[in-house]
């Protein structure tokens, strides 16, 4: 008789664990650090999950480097605005630091866009819920020759 009671809170739990993780409410983005790190209200430094972005150049006249185009494309989608945040559980997988994907309030996940502009690259240690995605927006961008996979390596 208490098998029935059991097997339905598994099921509810199951399903539960099946949807899409539940978003933050809306929180303000402070500053944008660099290409694949922001500065939320409330959260602190927070990086986008899934990605990493060329790291912006110090020192040197490159206006125009990789690193300095993801930070300007992340400030112009985010900056001063109210996003949602979401999250994955990974302390099972060892990883530390806070980590979110950043989507604005018409749902678009702003980290497949910059995967989708040749802006960052996919890299993870970890199965993410959205990692097709993101991979997908990957592929999209390298079959397109877009950003990072336009620009033509010097020989050797």
């Amino acid at each position: 008789m208490q098998i029935l009671p059991t097997l339905s809170l598994a099921a509810v739990a199951a399903i539960a664990l099946l949807q899409t993780p539940p978003r933050s409410e809306p929180v303000l983005v402070r500053a944008v650090l660099d290409g694949d790190t922001i500065d939320v209200a409330a959260v602190g430094r927070l990086r986008l999950l899934g990605i990493t972005a060329p790291r912006v150049a110090r020192g040197l006249d490159m206006s125009a480097s990789p690193g300095r185009d993801a930070r300007d494309r992340l400030a112009a989608l985010v900056l001063r605005r109210y996003v949602r945040l979401e999250y994955e559980d990974l302390r099972r997988e060892g990883v530390s630091r806070r980590a979110a994907y950043v989507l604005l309030e018409d749902g678009t996940l702003v980290n497949a866009t910059l995967v989708r502009e040749g802006l960052a690259r996919v890299t993870t240690r970890a199965p993410l819920r959205r990692l097709d995605e993101l991979r997908r927006a990957e592929a999209e961008a390298k079959t397109l020759r877009r950003g990072l996979w336009g620009r033509v390596e010097a020989p050797r």
